[in-house]
C-alpha cells in the first residue's frame, strides 16, 4: 500500500492490518483446531477480540513508523501457539495445512471487498469509481491482504511458506532446514529493511491478484 497523506494514512494503515492479521491468525487456530491441536482455544487465541492478537510493537507502532517515513511496511502479530504433535495424523502435513489456513483467509477477504468495493476494471487497470474515506480503505484492504497472502508464502521461518517445505524435503533435509529457521526473522528484516529491492518481483503477484479479484 502506498502510503502518501502521513498520519492519516498510517491510521488507515494500522485500521487495515490489525483486523487482516488477526483474521489471518485465528484462521491457523481454527484449522489446527480441526485437526486435534486444541492448544490456541485452552490459550484463549481462538477470538477476533484484537488485545489477544495485537503485538504492540509489530502491529502498530513498526508498521506505523514505516508508513509515516515511506517505507516499505512490515509488521506482525502474536503468532497463534499450534502443537504439532496433537495433530490426529501427520503433524508435517498438518503444519501445512494450519499454515495455508492464513493466506487462505486473506484471499478470502480480498474476494468479499473486491466484490463489495467502489472499483472498475478497464483493461489491466484497476479504478476506484468514488473518491470516498470507504473506496480508500477498500483499496487498502485489497492491497494489504493481497500482500499478506503473497508474503507469507515465501519459504522463510516462521512465515507460513515454511511449512511447505518439509513436505518434500527428506528427514535430512528438514533437520539441516530447522537448523537455519532460527535465522528465519533475521533474514526476513534484512530482505524487507536492507535490501528490499530484493522482494521487488513480489509486487506483480500482489497487483494480479488485486486484478484477478476485481
Amino acid at each position: 500500500m502506498i502510503v502518501d497523506n502521513g498520519v492519516l494514512d498510517a491510521v488507515l494503515f494500522i485500521a487495515i492490518l490489525a483486523p487482516s492479521i488477526i483474521f489471518h491468525e485465528v484462521a491457523h487456530g481454527l484449522v489446527a483446531r480441526r485437526l486435534g491441536d486444541l492448544t490456541a482455544q485452552e490459550a484463549g487465541r481462538l477470538t477476533l477480540n484484537p488485545v489477544k492478537h495485537i503485538d504492540p510493537f509489530g502491529s502498530v507502532l513498526l508498521p506505523a513508523m514505516l508508513a509515516l517515513a515511506h517505507q516499505n511496511v512490515f509488521g506482525w502479530a502474536k503468532p497463534v501457539p499450534v502443537n504439532p504433535s496433537r495433530f490426529r495424523r501427520s503433524p508435517v502435513r498438518g503444519m501445512a495445512v494450519t499454515a495455508l489456513a492464513g493466506p487462505t483467509t486473506n484471499l478470502a477477504m480480498v474476494l468479499l471487498v473486491a466484490r463489495l468495493g467502489p472499483f472498475i476494471q478497464v483493461g489491466d487497470v484497476v479504478y476506484l469509481t468514488s473518491p470516498s474515506l470507504w473506496a480508500r480503505f477498500a483499496e487498502g484492504f485489497l492491497v494489504v491482504n493481497a500482500a499478506l497472502a503473497v508474503f507469507n508464502m515465501l519459504p522463510i521461518p516462521p512465515l507460513d511458506g515454511s511449512r511447505l517445505l518439509p513436505l518434500v524435503l527428506p528427514p535430512a533435509g528438514r533437520r539441516i532446514y530447522a537448523q537455519i529457521s532460527q535465522y528465519g526473522f533475521l533474514i526476513l528484516i534484512v530482505l524487507v529493511l536492507i535490501i528490499p529491492r530484493s522482494l521487488g518481483f513480489l509486487g506483480s503477484w500482489i497487483s494480479w491478484i488485486v486484478k484477478a479479484a476485481v
